[in-house]
């Protein structure tokens, strides 16, 4: 084979990978949405109104029988949608290995998902168990599908580039919030002139993110391209025993391990934050649901820029190093809003400033850090325990989080409460030797890890 054909192969091979990569972004794009507008900005204080109108007199409802204090509600409910996660993401991930065929299960998850998040628009007047029921399956096909769409990267980035896709790839998704939300802004600030009720405009804005979700999917669906795999076992297997089995394979790669542990730590931390922080504004700070909007698109213009920014960082100290930092920096942000007065936006939107200048930094490299670790041929296997950890695991944060708020009736308490999970997740990063982990998952390491 002469040196130009050899040439025009690698150039081939490099745009055929480009497109795949920009495909993959895409995901990004569509489901962040969800993530933004629905998990972050409007379900949470607007669930917690509905089940408030569903109270006895004591502020209690009673799913199945069991009182629940109402402002608590929510965040059980995301706490059951990442336990239901537990069962399936297993059984997508070794399907998928043993298949090869990620494309028709990122289709279902995505479409359920996508599918719930725009029943949300039904929700209405004091039936907040089908908004727990939507949420507990929206949160759940959302995980199952970052289980698809992340075991992708080994294959469409090679080592060295994986850094800045993974990055890329989290600005698309802040970028398509921030887009999605200032939409949600103008709609629900107006939303007289738009001949709505306020609760109208919120279950529009609910149920935009599904339809969003499901439209800009079928990119993906088209771009990325599904690798024929050599396993020959079956796919019958349970999702408990796929769960054990992928455990078992874990205790032969102990520093992977290790980092999920760690990675499963200050992860959970930084969900409960996305996930609660609307709730504290509005029911700790009394802010109005317009200046939770505009604190939340904050955080999502600065995390494009804090996710490309930690990128670069990641080339010169290390993706390691730069995650140490950024928990370091969670920490801090966490301590100040426990303090924050009540009634004052400008502190809440410096507040939301240093969250987003760290949160998709932090998102983005441990997940182009975690593909280093993973032996060639399990990508989609390891990346369900990663999504495990991810979305997957991150149950224990909302669940104090509700429990502590049940227990003292304080808001500030369940946000500090959280720290831990950073200072625990730090402890145990910094132990994580990752260059050998790299070297033990048979893969080759980069100049900066």
């Amino acid at each position: 084979m002469g040196t130009d054909t050899v040439r025009e192969q690698a150039a081939d091979e490099a745009a055929e990978r480009r497109r795949e990569q920009r495909g993959w972004y895409v995901y990004d794009w569509a489901c962040s949405v969800y993530s933004t507008s629905v998990l972050t900005v409007f379900l949470g204080p607007y669930l917690t109104s509905v089940a408030k109108a569903a109270a006895d007199a004591n502020g209690f409802v009673h799913p199945l029988g069991i009182p629940l204090r109402a402002g608590s509600f929510f965040a059980y409910c995301v706490s059951a949608s990442v336990i239901l996660s537990i069962f399936v993401m297993p059984l997508a991930g070794a399907a998928a290995d043993r298949t090869g065929r990620k494309k028709p299960l990122l289709a279902v998850a995505a479409y359920l998902g996508a599918a719930a998040t725009a029943g949300m628009f039904f929700l209405d007047g004091d039936r907040y168990l089908l908004g727990g029921l939507l949420l507990i399956v929206a949160n759940a096909s959302l995980a199952v599908s970052m289980v698809l769409y992340n075991s992708y990267l080994p294959q469409i980035a090679p080592p060295e580039e994986r850094d800045a896709v993974s990055s890329r790839g989290w600005a698309f998704g802040y970028a398509a919030g921030s887009l999605v939300l200032v939409a949600n802004l103008i709609l629900y600030t107006a939303h007289d002139t738009f001949g709505v009720s306020e609760a109208t405009a919120v279950r529009i804005c609910l149920a935009s993110a599904g339809i969003w979700w499901g439209a800009f999917t079928l990119v993906p669906l088209k771009r990325l391209r599904d690798r024929r795999t050599t396993s020959s076992s079956g796919t019958s297997t349970h999702g408990w025993r796929q769960l054990a089995a992928t455990v078992r394979d874990l205790r032969r790669q102990p520093l992977t391990l290790a980092f999920l542990l760690a990675y499963l730590v200050y992860n959970d931390g930084i969900q409960t934050v996305i996930s609660q922080a609307s709730v504290y504004g509005s029911e700790e700070l009394g802010l109005d649901q317009s200046t939770l909007i505009v604190a939340v698109l904050l955080v999502q213009l600065l995390a494009v820029a804090g996710a490309l920014g930690m990128g670069r960082l990641a080339r010169t100290y290390g993706a390691k190093r730069t995650i140490l930092g950024s928990l370091v920096a969670w920490t801090v942000t966490l301590g100040a809003g426990y303090f924050l007065p009540a009634g004052a936006p400008v502190w809440f939107f410096v507040l939301a400033a240093g969250i987003g200048l760290v949160l998709g930094g932090s998102q983005a490299l441990s997940r182009s850090l975690f593909s280093h670790l993973v032996p060639p041929g399990k990508e989609a296997e390891y990346f369900s325990a990663y999504e495990m950890s991810d979305r997957g695991m991150s149950w224990l944060g909302p669940l104090l989080f509700g429990l502590t708020y049940q227990l003292t009736g304080s808001y500030r308490d369940a946000i500090i409460s959280l720290v831990a999970f950073f200072v625990v997740g730090f402890l145990l990063l910094a132990r994580v030797p990752v260059a050998q982990a790299v070297r033990d998952a048979g893969n080759p390491v980069p100049d900066r890890i």
